[in-house]
């Protein structure tokens, strides 16, 4: 009995080492795939040799199992060219895709475009053969696709994923080849506090995706899994290359700029250009060091001179008997002092001001400087007859009194001192912080003003979104985007259901600058209770149907398709207490192509806002204007297929991701750790390991006190 007994505790502990071991075997595997998925490609374009070793990988580089070898991943390079025209921009985004290994390859390149951009174009360039893209229902196109890549045809798809984020599949790039896929979109301008700008987004910054894995863990090839919150996460989440291992993906831009009026400055913020002048009011803008790793956005800002700044700006085309006409409209400047009219005084209103401050990991580094910046300037903009609070979010939601104070030397200093030890850690619990800042005062005597200060960089924005809605009540919500690349989809979005505005803020430098010109715009009267009247023989579908309040600096922008343009559109307002309109000539002679597609990006953009009430119906409707407009939406897809197999039938195909870099100014360890710990899938494959570990320890645990009990 004693040796059975003794042979039992023998076997039993060698099946509990046994159990242990599988788990934790099982735990280090999942641990080395996501950190294989980790690694990124090199922006070099020198042929790249096979991999003996994962040891021996060069930094820098994503890399590949292929029949027990290692290679590394595709290369990306991207030129990009803009041509803009008074306050239209056409850009061609082209981007290289270069296969460095031996293998048959296939790309997948997620990447950012402007939230507004309207995408009609697809070139996918083979050698001397260039294939025209054409645009499908999403389903159909990703079928073509599919097709094409199992035939071993060069093939290339452009799919939405949000309205700023879009992935490139390109399939059969031979050994050594290198194919390019040219996008073009159209774009209309920003005009703001008497200045243009452009921005162009160059990553998608890590996002932190919220909520319970799927069982349709991955669907792409991101960093992440799919969950119940953000069932999209991982074709929204590219790989990041550490900053240790170098920057990729260089990314070259050129643009030719006719304002249309004389101008007194150009500037890009955030990169080094070279201005060259041209005859009349055209200027060639190009990167004065040729190319910059693509890890934070670009922007172009350019100001009229004195006196030279357009009052109404009225561009138009015409197609298949329609004509779409782009309209800007600017209100008179109010008078902080006067107002608009010769006596008409203002008397500021008293505001309860909620600011609400990101303190998350993705915040750390410069992002958390201009942050607390960019609030204690907001802090020394307040009044005696204003109230307040201070709410910081992160994995958690805090707030420095329980309800909003009067503003006083105290309370002031309080608020300062707060404000000087907020650190940068944890998750983007962001709908928890949403829900406290929304929480309305019963005071009706205040204005109440949410100042939310994020880099925006999460994945469940619908959820945030209805957030924003249902609970919005008297609030107006005024989104400041904090960072080199910041998620302006959501920022943008945020603040129109908000009644706000956006401010982007990409260096500590410029918080005194954007802050003064938000807190004007908050202290400023709103021009309110906007009306279109069009003449009474013409009719038109104008987008946005409703122009929402606007604030100081801020012109009327609309789209619409005519029936006519005989006679004057007339623009009305209230400025404070006073009415104002202004009649704007449809009859213009500035003609541009590419104002039917803004027109119908506007429409597809207020369907998607339905979607959420009447997805069948917004899809249906989404589908029909993008076909006939030829655009991408998250409905419809672009598609090229050349005719001609170029993979052997007996060569296999192998997927790889392209990576991206990490944002300018953003701390990796912060936002990702030793492992990722922004909702990753090393957690979740860790926490099975362990939960198998323990799970097989106790079935063996129990078998055995069996066997004993039966001894």
């Amino acid at each position: 009995m004693k040796h059975a007994r003794l042979n039992i505790y023998t076997d039993f502990a060698k099946t509990i080492f046994a159990s242990l071991l599988v788990g934790l075997i099982w735990s280090a595997t999942a641990m080395l795939l996501v950190m294989v998925l980790a690694r990124n490609a090199s922006a070099s374009d020198a042929p790249l040799e096979k991999i003996e070793r994962l040891g021996d990988a060069k930094e820098g580089r994503l890399v590949f199992k292929s029949r027990g070898e290692l290679f590394a991943a595709p290369t990306i390079k991207t030129d990009v060219q803009m041509r803009i025209t008074g306050m239209i921009a056409r850009v061609q985004v082209t981007q290289h895709f270069k296969n460095p290994s031996p293998e048959w390859m296939e790309g997948v390149y997620v990447f950012p475009l402007p939230e507004q951009s309207a995408v009609d174009h697809l070139n996918m360039k083979v050698g001397e053969r260039v294939i025209e893209g054409l645009v499908k229902e999403r389903d159909s196109a990703r079928k073509t696709y599919e097709a094409a890549k199992r035939e071993g045809k060069k093939t290339s798809l452009i799919e939405q994923e949000r309205a700023n984020i879009f992935t490139t599949s390109v399939a059969n790039i031979g050994p050594q080849e290198e194919i390019s896929v040219e996008i073009q979109y159209q774009e209309s301008l920003r005009y703001d506090q008497g200045q243009f700008r452009i921005r162009f987004p160059m990553v998608v910054a890590p996002r932190y995706i919220p909520g319970t894995p799927e069982k349709t863990a991955f669907v792409g090839t991101g960093w992440i899994a799919n969950t119940a919150q953000v069932p999209d996460a991982s074709r929204i989440t590219p790989p990041v290359l550490h900053p240790s291992k170098g920057l990729i993906n260089p990314v070259s831009i050129k643009v030719d700029l006719d304002a249309g009026f004389p101008l007194a400055k150009i500037d890009s913020p955030y990169h080094k250009t070279s201005n060259e002048k041209q005859d009349g009011n055209r200027y060639v803008i190009k990167l004065a060091d040729g190319a910059t790793p693509a890890n934070r956005d670009f922007e172009l800002v350019w100001k009229p001179e004195i006196g030279a700044a357009p009052k109404a700006a009225v561009f138009t085309e015409t197609k298949q008997d329609k004509t779409y006409v782009l309209v800007m409209v600017m209100p008179p400047e109010a008078n902080p002092e006067k107002g608009t009219g010769k006596d008409a005084a203002l008397q500021p209103m008293p505001r309860e001001v909620i600011y609400v401050m990101d303190t998350s990991g993705s915040m750390s580094g410069t992002s958390i400087e201009q942050a607390r910046a960019a609030l204690a300037m907001g802090l020394s903009r307040l009044t005696p007859q204003d109230r307040f609070n201070v709410i910081q979010f992160n994995s958690n939601t805090s707030q420095l009194y329980p309800h909003a104070v009067p503003v006083n030397a105290r309370t002031l200093e309080e608020a300062k001192q707060y404000v000087g030890t907020l650190q940068a850690q944890g998750g983007t619990e962001m709908a928890d912080a949403l829900n406290v800042a929304l929480n309305n005062s019963d005071n009706p005597k205040l204005l109440r003003q949410v100042i939310f200060m994020t880099d925006g960089s999460v994945g469940n924005e619908d959820e945030l979104f209805k957030i924003i809605r249902n609970k919005l009540g008297d609030s107006r919500l005024f989104t400041v985007g904090i960072g080199s690349a910041p998620n302006s989809f959501f920022m943008t979005k945020a603040a129109e259901f908000g009644h706000g505005t956006f401010t982007y803020i990409g260096k500590i430098e410029e918080v005194g600058e954007k802050m003064a010109a938000l807190f004007q715009k908050l202290e400023n009267p709103v021009l309110t209770n906007i009306n279109i009247n069009l003449p009474g023989a013409v009719e038109g579908e104008m987008w946005p149907k409703r122009v929402p309040d606007l604030y100081a600096g801020e012109p009327v922008m609309l789209s619409t398709v005519l029936t006519g343009t005989q006679g004057e559109m007339i623009v009305s307002g209230n400025v404070g207490a006073e009415k104002w309109q202004s009649a704007v000539s449809l009859a213009s002679n500035k003609t541009e192509s590419g104002v039917g597609v803004l027109w119908a990006r506007k429409k597809i953009g207020a369907l998607m806002d339905t979607a959420r009430d009447n997805p069948d119906e917004a899809k249906s409707a989404v589908i029909k204007v993008a076909l006939d407009h030829h655009l991408v939406s998250k409905y419809t897809s672009l598609v090229a297929v050349d005719v001609t197999p170029a993979r052997p039938a007996d060569a296999t195909l192998k997927t790889s991701a392209a990576p991206t870099n990490l944002p300018e100014g953003w701390n990796h360890e912060a936002v990702f750790g030793q492992l990722p710990k922004t909702a990753t899938a090393a957690e979740l494959n860790l926490l099975i390991g362990l939960m198998l570990m323990l799970l097989a320890a106790g079935f063996a645990f129990r078998a055995r006190r069996r066997a004993i009990w039966a001894c």
